[in-house]
Parts: C-alpha cells; structure tokens; sequence
C-alpha cells in the first residue's frame, strides 16, 4: 500500500498566485521522494499540462493530466479524463466557461460538468457544512457514478481525526471511493514563504494583513508515499485508491494529434498532390526561364518529407491564408525556419530562395525530430484584422482562436509587487528595481539590500520583517526572471524585440 500512492492534487505555478512551484521542481521532487505519479490539477486551466508532460518524460514520474473546477455554486472538483475523447470534453469545457466569463474567469455549473462526464474520473473536494458536502456528494455519484471519488486532505485542524472519519462514512454512503490528496501547492516545505507573498499579490493586502486569508496549514509540499501511508494509517485504502484512480486515467498528451483542414477545394485530389500540384505551379512562376535541376531535386525532397510525417494539409492551410492576403493586396511575409524551405519559397509564403543561399531545409522540418513545422507569417498591422476575420469566416468561430498566453513577470515587475506585499514604501522598492537588470536571473541580491539598509539577517526597524522578505523576493524575481528571460529569448530568435508582456501559455 505505501508504495502504490500517488500525489493527486498539485497545482503548478499556472494556478497564478496560488501555486509557486514549476512542474520541473515538482517532477524532480517526485523522483527524488519516490511518487509514481503525479496529478497536475491547476484552477480552471490546463495551462501547465505541457510543461508537466516535458517534466514527466524527463523524471519517468507520470503525468496524470487534469484540471480543478471551481463551478459557481463553490463545489470544487478534480477531473481527470480517462482517454483521449474525454480530454477534448474537458478542454471544450473549460473553453465553455471562459467565454462565458470573459477574461480571467470560468463559470461553470453542474448541468455543464454533467455533459462533459463521459469517460471523466471526477474528485469531489469536500467544503462547507456537512448538508453541503452530502449534497454535492450525492449529486457527484449520479453524475459519474463509480467515476466519483471524495477527497480526504489533513487540513491540521482540531478534530482531524473524526472529520476525515466521517468524509470516509459520507463517501461510503454515497457509493463514492474516498481518496487520499496532499492539497499541493509546492514541491518543497520552503516555499511557503513564497505562496503567503503570491497570496498578498492575487489578493492585494500586505503580509501583515494577510491574517486568516493565507493558506490554511503550513503543510502544502509533496510527501513521500511512506509518510502519507502514515498520516492516513487508519483510512489505508484512500492511499491505495491513488493507484485506482492512477490506473483508469489513461489519457496521455502522447495521444493528441495534429488535425489540419481539409484545403483540397473538392480537386479530388490527396492533400499531398494537392500541394505537389501547387507546389510545381508555384515552381514555374517563381523560375519562368525553367526550374534549375537542383531546385526541383530540392522540392521533391521537401514534398517526399512531408508526405512521410503527414504535413501537406498544414502547408495547404498556410497558403490558403497568404493567397487570402495577397488576393487584397495586404502585404505578408513569412519569417523563421520556414524560409529554409524551397516550397514555401515557391509557394510565396516567403522570399528568400533557399536553394541559392545554401539553406538546410532539415533546420525546418526533421524526420528525426518529428515535430509538427512552425511557419510565421507576419502581415501588416493595419490590414491584420482582415486576415483574422477571414480566418473566422473561413474556418467558424468555433474552430479558430487567437493564441492565449500567460503574463509573467519581469525582475522589475516581481520586485515591485512584492515590496507591496511586504509593507515596503515605494521609493524603497524603486531604488531596488533599479539595482538589478530587467531580464535578470538573480532578482535582488544581497548587496542590493544592503546598500539600502536591507541586511538578509539585520533587524533595522526599517525592514523589521527581514530575512523572510528579502528571501522572498529573491525567490520570487528570480523565477519570474526565468520565466521572463525565456520569452526574451524567443522574441530575439524570432528577430523582435522583447516585450514585457510576452510569456508562454
């Protein structure tokens, strides 16, 4: 029983100003202490499901992906899909709720968990009076059925003991599997610190007002199994329910796959003739004195490559779109890797002949790397709106979308949000932001605050909170220099500048 638990309630840092801990650190951490498992459930998002997926394939601790329902009536499910039709339910649910809600929220009500259900492993986490929890509990059993599990989380209360005693009789009751979870919001015990200082951000109040409104116990890290095998000696088989539920979630992101439109126009044709057709037309336009042989050797590579990995429908819809553009007149170009590409080149989606200039296509597309091409294209800020509405129009609505990304801070950024959240005054934390560099690793040092009269170790009635603050807002610009600087570095491949806003969803 102790080695089958697995931790299924960790919220990464996408459960913005919640959860501080990335899913590297918490992966890395799960091998170390020996959980097979881990279940990533960040707060109406998904955000963090593929960092922790590329963490997974890394440690060999396994992902089981999932997302936490916050519904509007304030029930509070885990869902974990059990296969690749319930991952697209859950995804089209979370899209269901957010449009509702508008930017930032999710409004979901039970009638919409209960048309999503299919094929879902669903946790109830219990909250509020007792004729609250029986009621959800009641209605998660006829939702889901033997799907539907209640959680039992130490909450280091008063009267633990009977309280977890009695979820496990209301589970029984109800015909649900009581479940053992950590509540996880970090991977390590000293990152605490960190998550009471996210807390005052998200809910704009000092440290010293925080009070009753931090996170309720200091006990949020992952746990090995032998000690949750401990903490729950008497309720042994909502450890062992971790290794069930771990079983039935098969669902793997391995299982998803690209899925392109069909941009054939009713020719009759495969997609793969269909862009060699183009291709070859595009060929005769670009050379209109003759192909040069090295050039068509060069395109029959590309299309033999592409054919192999299945990728002429993606070149079709890119084309389509730049044929779109070009029709009204609106000025495009595509950029990056792509131009490395003779059928691009061909097809005018960029402008560099690739064979002239020596480009190596395999930079663009490998067979050894198999993954999916990447074509920018950018297009003029004036007319851009064109372009997406007939994307829209073209596509649906339902079928389109403009990328959604995750703002991160910057150093700069950190320092000053964090200065608010410890009582510090604003020309204090103006004078530290302005001793570190915007994309900087390291946050504010030692040196910097002591230049201030912010010693880590001094009790100056200046910073009578000193050592925790000054650790704090290492940690925390730190990460969100890391966070920051990778999306510098993305804008500088891309050949744009950095932009404070920029940040991977």
């Amino acid at each position: 029983l102790v080695m089958s638990y697995a931790e299924l309630q960790v919220a990464t840092h996408f459960s913005f100003l919640r959860g501080v801990s990335s899913a590297d650190e918490l992966f890395a951490t799960a091998a170390q202490l020996g959980l097979p498992a881990l279940g990533i459930v960040d707060r109406n998002s998904v955000a963090g499901i593929v960092r922790a997926h590329q963490a997974a394939r890394s440690t060999g601790v396994r992902l089981v992906a999932g997302a936490r329902l916050d519904l509007s009536c304030g029930t509070r499910l885990l869902v974990y899909p059990s296969d690749l039709a319930a991952w697209s339910r859950l995804t089209q649910l979370l899209s269901l709720g957010k449009a509702r809600a508008g930017k930032g929220g999710c409004h979901l009500g039970w009638d919409d968990v209960a048309a999503a259900a299919a094929g879902q492993l669903a946790v109830l986490l219990p909250a509020g009076p007792r004729p609250v929890v029986s009621a959800n509990a009641a209605r998660l059993a006829e939702v889901f059925g033997d799907r539907g599990y209640l959680s039992l989380t130490l909450a280091r209360r008063p009267g633990d003991g009977a309280r977890l005693a009695a979820l496990d009789a209301l589970a029984r009751t109800h015909r649900l599997t009581p479940l053992a979870t950590g509540d996880v919001l970090y991977h390590a015990p000293e990152r605490r610190i960190l998550q009471d200082v996210v807390s005052c951000i998200r809910l704009g109040c000092t440290i010293d007002e925080l009070g009753l409104r931090r996170a309720r116990y200091a006990d949020r890290a992952l746990k090995p199994p032998e000690e949750m095998a401990r903490r729950f000696a008497r309720l042994p088989h909502a450890v062992a329910a971790s290794a069930d539920l771990v079983a039935r979630a098969r669902f793997s992101l391995d299982q998803l796959r690209y899925q392109y439109p069909d941009e054939t126009s009713g020719s009759g044709r495969s997609a793969q003739d269909e862009l060699a057709v183009r291709t070859r037309a595009g060929a005769v336009q670009r050379y209109p004195e003759g192909v040069p042989a090295t050039v068509a050797t060069q395109i029959d590579h590309e299309l033999r490559l592409i054919g192999q990995l299945n990728y002429a429908p993606y070149f079709l819809t890119v084309d389509a779109i730049v044929r779109f553009a070009r029709s009204r007149g609106i000025l495009c170009q595509g950029r990056g890797s792509a131009a490395n590409s003779a059928v691009c080149f061909v097809l005018r989606i960029t402008s560099i002949d690739p064979v002239r200039s020596e480009l190596l296509f395999e930079r663009f597309i490998s067979a050894e790397r198999h993954e999916p091409p990447d074509i920018d294209v950018d297009f003029e800020h004036e007319r851009r709106e064109e372009v997406i509405q007939w994307i829209y129009e073209t596509y649906g609505r339902d079928r389109a979308a403009l990328t959604a990304v995750v703002i991160r801070y910057r150093s700069k950024g950190a320092i000053r949000e964090v200065g608010k959240a410890l009582g510090l005054s604003e020309d204090v934390t103006a004078a530290l932001s302005k001793s570190v560099w915007g994309w900087s690793r390291d946050g504010v040092r030692d040196e910097h605050a002591a230049e201030l009269n912010l010693g880590a170790r001094s009790g100056a009635a200046v910073d009578r909170h000193a050592a925790p603050p000054v650790a704090a807002s290492r940690r925390l610009c730190a990460d969100a220099g890391a966070a920051c600087r990778s999306g510098a570095d993305r804008a500088r491949r891309d050949g744009r500048p950095p932009d404070h806003r920029m940040g991977q969803g």
